[in-house]
């Protein structure tokens, strides 16, 4: 549903966890976005100010919990900010002719097609497919990694010929994002050597496989295989995070490569550096940031450090949580005037003019 560049994007938003409740302190300040209602999961939350909910103080918006509400309030565009999709929240918002952008483990949906499969028996892609064709609407899926880091290699590969590799790096200290689910469905903190761990890495990265297609797809390659490559670090003293437990001989750390090959030459990779402690064997040198290696005529290297505001407080603990909360949600609400202003059906950031990768001044 096309919006005139001048009228504020309706917006209700889904979930008000560590994501969600940062981006509805930035939707308050947000240029194109207007909040008219907030979606909730947790009983208790349902019937207060979400501004209370997430401790910012009353804002007149009142917590929902039934996707019934969602639809009633007819808003342009629902944010989805929960750790995991909600198929059915989804489908039935998309064939009210509601668009969604979401930051929960969706980019291409290569990856929920070949390991969540869909209760029907169609992939998941196709489900919301025609979910949005039957409304009208469009889907799409975002977030930093994967999500924009990805789109900062692929603007830094605009001047190369005859590329020959590309990759695209995440190296982050990962103890500020205080998601339990998230680390648990990883594996970490589990043993080292148990074949579960592993299992839990692959399974709790393999969307990332998605940003590696992504890749592909806007560098024009065709590749028949993204290969799993991980390096594991084992926790070499107890370390206590205050919200997450990591024993000696856990994962605390990790190296895990995902590549794309073509006939078995490694043509776009997505790595994620990842520590939760320092006190791993083996240890990285984590960079705090995004690089980008291509590998062509000429060559390229390219850094993205992410920095705090200045004057942030480091005494308050939640600080450099918050930085990484806006770091991924703020991708989904740049692109939201975007999304809407798209035709109907599943997008992915290769269907986006440049300006949905833009922030916005205040």
């Amino acid at each position: 549903m096309a919006r005139t560049s001048g009228e504020k994007i309706r917006v209700f938003q889904v979930a008000t966890g560590n994501v969600g409740a940062e981006m509805i302190k930035r939707i308050g300040t947000h240029p194109d976005l207007e909040l008219v209602g907030v979606h909730c999961y947790s009983p208790e939350k349902v019937g207060r100010d979400v501004g209370e909910v997430v401790g910012i103080g009353p804002i007149g918006v009142v917590a929902t919990g039934t996707v019934e509400e969602i639809i009633a309030a007819r808003p342009d565009c629902v944010t989805f900010h929960g750790v995991w999709p909600d198929f059915d929240l989804y489908e039935r918002v998309l064939e009210a002719g509601i668009d969604i952008v979401t930051t929960a483990d969706w980019i291409t949906g290569h990856h929920r097609n070949l390991n969540y499969p869909n209760p029907t028996g169609k992939p998941p892609t196709e489900v919301l497919q025609d979910a949005c064709l039957r409304g009208g609407s469009t889907f799409y899926g975002t977030g930093m990694n994967p999500g924009l880091a990805q789109i900062l290699t692929i603007v830094n590969s605009g001047n190369i010929a005859d590329i020959e590799n590309v990759v695209c790096i995440e190296s982050v200290d990962v103890s500020c994002h205080h998601s339990v689910d998230t680390w648990k469905n990883c594996g970490f903190g589990m043993p080292i050597d148990d074949p579960e761990t592993l299992r839990r890495l692959e399974l709790g990265t393999r969307v990332f496989e998605d940003g590696v297609r992504l890749m592909a797809d806007c560098l024009g390659m065709e590749i028949d295989e993204v290969a799993f490559e991980p390096d594991l670090g084992s926790v070499t003293k107890e370390e206590d995070l205050g919200w997450y437990r990591l024993p000696p001989g856990s994962l605390g750390a990790c190296y895990v490569k995902y590549v794309g090959k073509l006939a078995g030459v490694p043509k776009v990779e997505l790595h994620l550096e990842w520590q939760m402690t320092p006190h791993t064997e083996p240890h990285w040198d984590i960079k705090g940031g995004y690089v980008t290696r291509i590998t062509g005529d000429p060559c390229v290297y390219s850094k993205q450090r992410i920095l705090p505001k200045p004057g942030t407080d480091f005494t308050d603990p939640t600080a450099l949580a918050a930085m990484g909360m806006t770091l991924t949600g703020m991708p989904a609400l740049n692109a939201v005037r975007s999304v809407v202003e798209a035709p109907p059906g599943c997008i992915t950031s290769a269907d986006l003019p440049l300006r949905a990768f833009a922030g916005r001044f205040r």
